[in-house]
């Protein structure tokens, strides 16, 4: 797989990462046997998806229990990027940001993953109570320390604009954020939301990055698995599916953006590729410093995901996807 470089210290890491969360979190059957995810942990790896991307919440702490089995095998081989700065409580999820807190998360998180250093640590919210500057100081004092290698950031704002309709300037809190923090410490990757139905971040928050050397995470780029065309309008979900609560899963959504869906399946056809591949591939092609992280609790799913680093758009494939409607539904 080919490999790309994120932030000011030309990170390395394989085109196409593989998000963990949905092993332990947010998904119908995220807690599913152990053997299975690290089946398909490894397979990611063994396909050159490097960049193994989970957080303390996602259980929580099992996810990162879970890579800690595997990095105790195949450290050399892995780009590890966890997150702090949110608590989960029995009726909510809550930020800190605390200095001491941030430094305390870190250590835990060493010993979860069973490495001495994490290779991208990330701010998952900033914490209103606290100065953002403050969060991002103790975070750096871990670089220094030697325990994390750079720093990065996970967007904020665009929820809000979505709830209120807002196109333009979604991500407008992130950009204010990120350049308050870079007066701190530099920042070496955002990870936002980007896929063909969710592209909002190519407005700002893309030019911004690549402006000044910032790689993007691309975060949900499969559209929470609709873009892979296996689910159908009107399949049910579990409560302790995300999907179950969201606006663009409703039976009447999902028939609605079929056309996005056989958009993707018509030019996965000309590459002998799914409609997966070919949405990842779409990511790839927004930039070079712009890194796929899709969600995966299948071994077959992260070989499949991986495969799209071989899928090369052509122009007119780009002009063919730029062509589809837009998504219709509002997103939370």
């Amino acid at each position: 797989m080919e490999r790309r470089t994120i932030g000011a210290g030309a990170l390395a890491v394989g085109a196409v990462g593989l998000g963990c969360m949905p092993m332990h979190w947010a998904y119908t059957g995220s807690r599913q046997r152990g053997d299975a995810s690290l089946r398909t942990v490894h397979a990611a790896l063994d396909q050159g998806s490097s960049l193994l991307d989970t957080a303390d919440m996602y259980g929580p702490f099992t996810n990162e229990l879970l890579l800690g089995r595997v990095l105790r095998e195949r450290r050399a081989d892995a780009f590890v990027s966890t997150k702090c700065g949110l608590l989960v409580g029995e009726q909510h999820i809550v930020a800190n940001g605390r200095p001491g807190y941030v430094k305390r998360a870190c250590d835990a998180s060493l010993r979860r993953l069973q490495t001495d250093t994490i290779d991208l640590y990330q701010l998952h919210r900033a914490d209103p109570e606290v100065p953002v500057e403050e969060t991002w100081g103790a975070m750096a004092e871990l670089v220094t320390a030697g325990k994390v290698r750079a720093l990065g950031l996970c967007a904020v704002g665009a929820r809000a604009g979505r709830r209120a309709g807002v196109r333009t300037g979604l991500h407008d809190a992130t950009i204010r954020q990120l350049e308050r923090v870079q007066q701190v410490f530099p920042v070496t990757a955002v990870q936002a939301e980007l896929s063909v139905w969710s592209p909002e971040a190519l407005e700002s928050l893309l030019p911004w990055c690549a402006a000044r050397g910032v790689g993007l995470l691309a975060a949900m780029p499969l559209g929470n698995g609709f873009l892979t065309g296996t689910l159908t309008p009107g399949q049910g979900f579990e409560r302790d599916d995300l999907r179950a609560r969201h606006p663009r899963f409703t039976a009447e959504m999902m028939a609605a953006n079929q056309p996005l869906v056989v958009g993707l399946r018509r030019v996965a056809e000309r590459h002998g590729a799914t409609p997966a591949q070919v949405a990842l591939a779409w990511v790839l092609a927004q930039g070079p410093q712009v890194v796929p992280i899709p969600g995966a609790k299948r071994e077959r799913w992260a070989r499949e995901n991986a495969g799209a680093a071989g899928v090369r758009l052509t122009r007119e494939d780009l002009a063919a996807i730029a062509a589809l409607p837009p998504a219709q539904g509002s997103w939370d």
